[in-house]
């Protein structure tokens, strides 16, 4: 009898022991995870242009300034440049020689606006964000999107610059239509941001494929394709063959496999993966396409993944900004 009052008093105090080392390691585990550094404020953006698009969204974020307000000064410096020929003024025109843009922009509350198939206003973001602000609607269009733009007191402008109609009268000697989505004709900014208050916001905007169809829109003015936010999660944004974006509402779902747990690395990993997917399903040559994702969660971890080398980011943070290689899927 005692030696069963003993081995039952041995075991209680065993038990509880356990117990307390496991409340002891759970509390320390909460107590490491609640005092890890969250990287705030940052931004990224896609392509080498995004190096000066993050400096212009850093003077806002640097003073504590929000994330949309960054995002819109981002992007509004590669729309200004004519020497950049894939977004905004001295973009490329499609094959009836018009330069049609496309943008749109997500803040912390998931208000949305975008414009698509916009002429003549250099800067399609800040008509997507009056759009957000100053209508009961998410999208507006060709003619609609430049009445309201025009109605808004933005400038009706040429933008069509003399190298981009030099180009486009060169392409109509063939009119071979073979779309490259690289460095040489990389379509897209996307930015996402992170402020110091913790709340995210994005912008995308583009000119979209050199001498594409008239009334062609990609990804890049669609929520959920080329741009997703969710302040409880993170923010995606999108690069590349727009069509093939558009597929797998691809930054919605990079944002869904963060909140699933995912790291935003293999969240834009498993996008690329189901382009392609997609792809050999169709039947299509891998080689002749390419689409890229960047990703940025709530910790200020970020990541990016594309489908074949080429594709670059900038990451702009307390330590300064610089270029990424992004890591990619086909390997020759």
């Amino acid at each position: 009898m005692t030696s069963r009052r003993n081995f039952i008093k041995t075991s209680a105090l065993a038990s509880a022991a356990l117990l307390t080392n496991v409340s002891e390691s759970k509390a320390s585990a909460n107590k490491k995870e609640s005092s890890s550094a969250i990287t705030k404020p940052i931004v990224l953006s896609t392509w080498n242009f995004g190096l000066k698009a993050n400096d212009a969204a850093w003077e806002v974020l640097k003073t504590n300034g929000r994330a949309l307000d960054a995002v819109e000064a981002g992007v509004k410096i590669p729309e200004g440049d004519p020497t950049e020929r894939s977004v905004g003024y001295g973009g490329r025109p499609d094959r009836d020689g018009r330069v049609t843009l496309d943008a749109c922009i997500m803040d912390e509350f998931a208000n949305i606006g975008s414009v698509a198939c916009l002429e003549f206003i250099k800067h399609p973001i800040s008509v997507a964000r009056a759009v957000m602000e100053k209508t009961p609607h998410v999208m507006l269009v060709a003619d609609g999107a430049l009445q309201f733009a025009l109605s808004q007191g933005f400038v009706k402008e040429n933008l069509l610059v003399e190298e981009s109609e030099k180009e486009w009268k060169e392409w109509l000697k063939t009119s071979n239509y073979k779309p490259i989505a690289n460095i040489e004709n990389h379509d897209t900014i996307g930015m996402i941001a992170l402020d110091a208050a913790g709340n995210l916001s994005g912008a995308c905007t583009t000119s979209g494929m050199a001498f594409k169809m008239h009334g062609r829109v990609g990804d890049s003015p669609i929520i959920g394709a080329g741009l997703y936010v969710d302040n409880e999660i993170g923010a995606a944004t999108a690069t590349g063959h727009g069509e093939e974006v558009i597929r797998i509402a691809g930054c919605h779902l990079v944002v869904e496999l963060m909140r699933q747990g995912k790291s935003p690395q293999d969240a834009c990993v498993e996008a690329v993966n189901r382009v392609v997917k997609l792809i050999s399903l169709r039947k299509k040559e891998l080689k002749d396409i390419q689409v890229g994702f960047i990703a940025l969660n709530k910790n200020g971890e970020y990541g990016a993944y594309c489908v074949q080398s080429g594709f670059n980011y900038a990451v702009h943070d307390a330590t300064g900004n610089r270029l990424i290689d992004s890591d990619f899927h086909l390997k020759m």
